[in-house]
């Protein structure tokens, strides 16, 4: 066997956690070093599309709905 470490591939969760944080822009350097040896870059991509789809969505409907209340 050799003495090296495979790093472990980051969950479902920690990979919207990563993403929803990166919106906010506020992470810890050791947090970011972590995260980038763990992330799958594509699972990331898809995370953060999805995400960034939710949040358009959800200014849209608060827009709809403060406009029809006035």
């Amino acid at each position: 066997m050799s003495g090296r470490q495979v790093p472990r591939r980051a969950g479902f969760m920690q990979t919207i956690r990563a993403v929803l944080w990166s919106f906010v822009g506020i992470r810890k350097r050791r947090d970011y070093e972590a995260d980038s040896a763990q992330l799958n870059p594509v699972a990331v991509i898809v995370a953060g599309i999805v995400a960034g789809v939710i949040f358009v969505l959800t200014l849209v409907l608060v827009v709809k709905f403060v406009l029809s209340q006035h």
